[in-house]
């Protein structure tokens, strides 16, 4: 029996496709690892305090469409939460995602 946490993506995650084949089942590979409960942490992710507790970063290189992912995600008592997925273009994250994942999350927790 699994006891895993599932995946809840947020409505709008991702706005910029498309991710190469290779950088899809990275990040599957790295948001698995997180469902089982393995601590996953530089290069691969970091925390993001700045938007909030429990809220994370991966990082996925797309060597086919030659771009940066970033997926943003919460690790919740009962569920990883999927917040955003975009590309980081810049080494900092725009205030603008910073908000807009800040929004997310607070619309969700309100329910």
């Amino acid at each position: 029996m699994s006891h895993d946490k599932p995946l809840r993506w947020m409505l709008g995650t991702l706005q910029t496709p498309p991710v190469g084949r290779g950088a899809r089942v990275e990040a599957g590979v790295l948001l698995r690892r997180i469902q089982r409960g393995e601590s996953v942490g530089m290069p691969d992710s970091r925390p993001m305090p700045s938007i909030g507790r429990r809220v994370h970063e991966l990082r996925v290189d797309d060597r086919e469409a030659r771009k940066t992912w970033r997926i943003l995600y919460r690790i919740d008592p009962e569920t990883i939460l999927v917040v955003h997925w975009f590309e980081k273009r810049m080494q900092t994250t725009a205030r603008r995602v910073i908000d807009l994942c800040k929004k997310r999350l607070g619309d969700y927790d309100r329910g």
